[in-house]
């Protein structure tokens, strides 16, 4: 008769435990679905032209977000992201992982989803990983179940999509056989572009699989091919007959994806495990076209999200405006599988699953965050930022510099169009000119809602000045929150050893006592040949 207190205080704990986290009342599996620099090409988000009825009728069982961001536009750091739930600041994920880029993890960050659900839970949760992979150390992210381009090429885990479907089988059964919670990661290589490496697959890698004459056939693909003379040009980009055929390339590889995603689906259901499964579709970034991918403009780190759960509820069909970060995917991933999080101050995100059950109120300064370093190795241009539901605040600390352009966008149709007609002194119907890309102010603020495109910088504006110091403030505490090394620059360092090891400080360089020399702007072009 004694014994039963303990156990009743046991049980209130572990509800009560469960209740503060998150609302996820049974434990569910997860599929992440991750395209690969994709943006809003699908019919859910209002795109009349791109077929995806898998992704709609995805969109229609689940909840649709309009206001998802990606907290870096680059790769490698944001697949680190959403497995670490860290800014690339600080798990150290910096730029690409593969080649001469070389960027790895810090080796403390330990705390990878597949590492933390192994550590969490005596390894009865089953991780696993398909596609493409492109973060590291291997011991940082360590999956039970591996097939990437570690082990294939990178066409056929990533874009080979009867192949990623015959892998996704194989882990379900092992799931199911072993009656494992799991979490699989499902990476897509489209529509990435691969016209710099393989050019004779097209722009985008539309050509490759398609059953064209020496292209070789995807069993499961059924190509769609997209007249580019039909096409609208989005208001962010030229508005050209270049640009079209491109858009029209990549929609092709867009619509390969989302008959993907229809099979890896399709299996979830015929494995009787999708009524216990919470299923998230995003993209790591935005597209590889100006303004977009490696920047923090809005079409860089807007990003589609979709998240379907198991469970009944009432939003099943309905979109949210919820302000939320893809850095808010490990912790929901965690609370899916009511794991709680691990103790560690630099984690800013926070569980999604109470927004599949009830809109929050929206509140004019939630707000998200961006940290962007490198992409390439050459490409050294540390951004930050701060995005609230009507004001963007980018603080670009290489702000002297001319801002990188990759090399995969660099041979790009659209890119070679508007290099040589700013070489050639020809208009294009863009609102930016090519100077203004490359020569970007330290600081840039825009109202997003009036000016979608951010074109009229308000920094100078006394009106705005009270909303400059706001975002500022707000910006360089997270900054501080989140033990960002960039927090003093440019015009300070960081001194947090010895005697600053426990009260860290910002050391000013003297840059306001030193006159820099105006830029001079470029008159001539040379030609370079590539040997």
């Amino acid at each position: 008769m004694g014994s039963w207190k303990p156990l009743l205080l046991l049980q209130l704990l572990i509800l009560s435990s469960s209740k503060c986290y998150g609302q996820s009342t049974s434990k569910q599996n997860v599929i992440l679905l991750l395209a690969d620099d994709a943006g809003f090409e699908m019919g859910a988000y209002l795109n009349k032209y791109c077929q995806t009825p898998n992704l709609d009728k995805l969109a229609r069982s689940g909840l649709l977000f309009n206001n998802a961001f990606t907290s870096v536009s680059s790769c490698s750091p944001s697949r680190a992201q959403l497995l670490t739930g860290q800014a690339s600041h600080t798990n150290g994920m910096y730029g690409l992982h593969q080649g001469v880029h070389n960027f790895n993890v810090l080796p403390e960050v330990t705390s990878s989803l597949p590492n933390e659900l192994r550590k969490q839970s005596g390894g009865r949760v089953l991780s696993g990983i398909i596609g493409k992979k492109h973060v590291g150390s291997a011991t940082n992210f360590k999956f039970d179940f591996e097939q990437t381009e570690e082990q294939h090429s990178i066409n056929q885990i990533g874009r080979n999509i009867t192949l990623i479907k015959q892998y996704v089988s194989d882990f379900l059964s092992k799931a199911k056989n072993d009656a494992s919670p799991f979490l699989l990661v499902v990476g897509f290589h489209d529509p990435h572009r691969c016209g710099h490496i393989t050019p004779q697959f097209g722009e985008f890698c539309e050509r490759w699989g398609s059953g064209e004459e020496g292209m070789g056939s995807i069993p499961d693909w059924k190509p769609i091919y997209y007249d580019w003379r039909n096409l609208d040009v989005p208001a962010w980009l030229p508005n050209t007959d270049v640009v079209r055929k491109e858009l029209a390339a990549q929609y092709m590889t867009i619509s390969r994806l989302d008959q993907g995603v229809g099979l890896v689906l399709r299996e979830l259901e015929s494995s009787g495990l999708a009524n216990e499964t919470l299923i998230i579709y995003t993209s790591d970034n935005g597209p590889p076209f100006p303004g977009g991918r490696t920047n923090l403009y809005e079409h860089g780190i807007r990003s589609p999200l979709i998240i379907k759960s198991p469970e009944k509820t009432a939003r099943h069909g309905e979109t949210s405006a919820a302000m939320v970060s893809l850095l808010d995917i490990y912790p929901s991933v965690l609370d899916a599988l009511q794991l709680p999080l691990p103790n560690a101050t630099t984690f800013s995100g926070k569980s999604l699953l109470p927004v599949l059950h009830e809109e929050p109120p929206a509140k004019e300064n939630d707000a998200v965050f961006g940290s962007h370093n490198y992409h390439e190795i050459t490409m050294a241009y540390p951004m930050r930022m701060i995005r609230n539901r009507r004001y963007k605040l980018i603080h670009n600390l290489n702000y002297w510099a001319n801002f990188p352009i990759d090399q995969d966008f660099y041979t790009s149709p659209t890119f070679q169009q508007i290099l040589n007609a700013t070489i050639n002194k020809q208009q294009l119907p863009w609102y930016r000119t090519l100077l203004q890309y490359y020569q970007r102010p330290e600081w840039e603020l825009y109202d997003i809602k009036i000016d979608s495109l951010e074109r009229v910088n308000l920094v100078d504006k006394p009106k705005y000045s009270a909303t400059l110091k706001q975002l500022r403030q707000q910006l360089y505490q997270w900054q501080i929150d989140t033990k960002d090394p960039w927090r003093c620059a440019p015009h300070a360092v960081l001194q947090e050893q010895g005697v600053f090891k426990k009260n860290p400080v910002c050391l000013t360089l003297g840059h306001e006592a030193l006159q820099r020399p105006k830029r001079t702007l470029l008159t001539q072009y040379e030609e370079y040949v590539i040997v």
